[in-house]
């Protein structure tokens, strides 16, 4: 009966809410967005709002580029050129894609250097390198996590550690994967990672827009001050991150008696916009394209406006091997790992940060 309990049981999953001001010296908003490193999905919402200012739309449309390179050996990722040019040089993310990460072998790199595999026991052992067990794979060890620091390595190619590790990538565990790669960088002419990897199925990409108005948008009532709420004055922080999530989903929020899809109802006190923005990008977008965005968002009241917040919605691969940092994350059930920001008109604001099963509590 006890097992029949746990099986029925829905997985753990963790909501960390906090508040504070854009203008404050301690505040972690920066912080928190440059170490969420893989993201996929990006959304803003603005009520009383039917349609962005220009310089909101242009900076929407320079979200990318990303590219995808097909079939592209590991130990491509360790060369001292591959080093030199992209990894000293800006701010480089990549990961493997059409790969599952409690499935099959997975590989991140990290803006600071870090190279991190998530590999099955057969193949982890077959490399010949140094990791350790995976936290999500149960009694028996059968994934395991390698973390290889890119700068330390290119210290000195002749130490012993970059022979045995170039030698396990090129001879006796060659190991290919389909990236996707972003890079963040000044000064360098954009064709630099097209021609660089001329010799593999390189192609560039721009995220996906979808921009949409939402009509009669029922929306709760907020405190910036309170993230519990106030009995009939204002919606905590739990019923908004909800609400927000029914209408990402494009979920009707009137519990219409009729309506067999959802139940769900807009959280009282609440309030209807009369038009609300809705905008999605869709691609791999580098955390310092979101921090622009996070900027430009916090601007948008610094003319008088109708609406009382903004929010910004940020999602993470799902089969990504970290999460924030350094973080192991697993997949589970849903793989997901996302955060939120309400900013409010007085640049307040609430940061919501959710996790599954398979993740340390956010930073």
């Amino acid at each position: 009966m006890a097992t029949l309990r746990r099986l029925q049981e829905a997985p753990r999953h963790l909501l960390v809410c906090e508040k504070s001001n854009f203008g404050h010296d301690k505040s972690r908003h920066k912080h928190l967005v440059e170490t969420h490193y893989h993201n996929y999905r990006v959304s803003f919402l603005i009520p009383e709002c039917g349609l962005l200012s220009k310089k909101l739309k242009d900076l929407v449309m320079e979200m990318g580029p990303y590219y995808s390179v097909k079939k592209l050996p590991l130990h491509e990722l360790i060369t001292h050129e591959f080093i030199n040019t992209f990894v000293k040089k800006g701010s480089l993310s990549a990961l493997t894609y059409n790969t599952s990460i409690d499935e099959d072998n997975t590989v991140a790199l990290l803006p600071n250097g870090k190279l991190i595999l998530s590999l099955d026991k057969d193949t982890y052992e077959e490399t010949g390198l140094q990791g350790h067990p995976s936290r999500y794979s149960g009694r028996k060890s059968m994934r395991f996590i390698i973390s290889i620091d890119l700068m330390d390595l290119s210290l000195n190619l002749d130490s012993k550690k970059y022979r045995r590790i170039s030698w396990s990538f090129k001879e006796k565990k060659p190991l290919k994967f389909d990236f996707l790669l972003a890079w963040h960088h000044t000064g360098t002419e954009e064709s630099t990672m097209m021609s660089y990897f001329s010799k593999y199925q390189i192609r560039e990409h721009q995220p996906k827009v979808a921009l949409s108005t939402v009509r009669d948008l029922q929306c709760p009532v907020l405190q910036s001050s309170s993230l519990a709420g106030e009995p009939e004055e204002a919606c905590n922080a739990l019923e908004f991150f909800d609400w927000l999530g029914a209408v990402f989903c494009n979920a009707d929020l009137n519990n219409e008696p009729h309506n067999f899809i959802s139940t769900y109802c807009c959280p009282q006190p609440n309030t209807v916009a009369a038009q609300a923005c809705l905008c999605t990008i869709t691609g791999f977008v580098l955390p310092e394209k979101i921090l622009v965005l996070l900027e430009q968002l916090c601007h948008y009241f610094d003319e008088p406006k109708l609406a009382p917040w903004v929010t910004l919605t940020v999602q993470g691969f799902a089969d990504s091997p970290v999460a924030w940092r350094e973080k192991e994350h697993g997949f589970h059930k849903g793989g997901e790992h996302l955060y939120n920001f309400v900013v409010f008109n007085n640049q307040d604001y609430w940061l919501q940060m959710a996790v599954g099963a398979n993740d340390d509590c956010p930073p």
